[in-house]
């Protein structure tokens, strides 16, 4: 007899025995330890606590989860894609871990919908489905080991629902892009938070502006200033992408400030980049990545006119990335 026939037999009653059926549908296999996967599953405005007064839910697993799932990527994607710089590998990775990602496998696979919660913070269910996943393999881990949660990452998840090729090749770090963009052209950019509040379920919002030489690109709303950045440089991308007379007006600003003997500075957060790129202090850089088809926001054919060439610009932004790594 079977183990998963032995495991059927021993089943539950029937809500829990439904249960056990949706877990082997999303992980293939049945829990071993059926509670693991019940707190993973239980939302914090549930409210629920134990005999000692402490919160139950799915937070602590979704920490443990994430960072299981940052080494079991990391080691699929080293292996997947043999020879491959670092950066591009840190980019693949950060692909498939991020929350729009993880989201959307939460609805694709069942799983937002086996989330028990109050139906209050309907308007951040971004956040919930994500949070969802990573708890999932954190039970997955407690419940089976690093092997298992190989295993469903492997079969279930890029088996099923992701191409791991056509995501490592996907441009999706719009904020990456256009900090790239403005350090090879030499334009200052900022991000300046707007506004920051609350939802009317008490979830924190963010409101960002992202400005190009000072004049306004683009706007973000999120539930995160990284989510909001992301929107806002998708915003000033576009606008460099469709409005020639936004790029004139631009590097117009650009050659008045320069006149002035200013040395070029990007602020983006706490990261200063001056003095043609160079870093005097840098809490987060620019990634390199590669297109598999044509990208929408490319931007490599938007930039100051004479003294470089294109070719000159990107062998530079190359050279300064990844230094002489072969």
């Amino acid at each position: 007899m079977s183990f998963d026939l032995i495991e059927r037999i021993r089943l539950p009653f029937r809500k829990e025995k439904e249960l056990y059926s949706s877990i082997k549908d999303i992980t293939g296999f049945y829990p071993r330890d059926i509670n693991l996967y019940k707190q993973a599953l239980l939302h914090k405005s549930i409210g629920r606590k134990n005999e000692k007064g402490r919160p139950v839910n799915n937070e602590r697993m979704e920490f443990l989860g994430d960072a299981i799932l940052d080494a079991v990527v990391g080691d699929i994607v080293y292996r997947h894609f043999e020879g491959r710089r670092e950066g591009f590998l840190t980019n693949a990775r950060s692909k498939l871990v991020q929350r729009e990602t993880l989201n959307n496998l939460a609805e694709s696979m069942g799983l937002l919908n086996l989330v028990l919660s109050s139906g209050r913070g309907n308007s951040h269910n971004s956040y919930m489905g994500g949070n969802a996943f990573e708890a999932l393999v954190g039970a997955i881990y407690l419940d089976r080991g690093y092997s298992a949660c190989m295993r469903f990452m492997e079969e279930m998840v890029l088996g099923k629902y992701l191409s791991l090729d056509k995501m490592a090749y996907m441009e999706v770090n719009f904020k990456s892009k256009l900090i790239e963009w403005s350090q090879k052209n030499r334009v200052n950019m900022e991000y300046r938070l707007a506004k920051e509040g609350k939802d009317k379920d008490g979830n924190p919002i963010f409101d960002v502006v992202v400005l190009i030489e000072g004049m306004e690109a683009g706007k973000g709303h999120g539930f995160s200033k990284k989510e909001s950045q992301q929107q806002a440089s998708k915003m000033a991308l576009s606008k460099l992408k469709e409005q020639p007379q936004f790029i004139d007006a631009v590097f117009k600003s650009k050659g008045k400030r320069t006149k002035m003997d200013e040395k070029p500075v990007v602020l983006v957060d706490d990261a200063i980049f001056e003095n043609g790129g160079k870093t005097v202090e840098k809490k987060e850089k620019p990634q390199h990545q590669e297109a598999e088809e044509k990208d929408e926001f490319d931007l490599s054919d938007i930039k100051m006119p004479g003294k470089q060439s294109r070719e000159d610009i990107i062998s530079a932004a190359e050279e300064e990335a990844f230094g002489n790594v072969n």
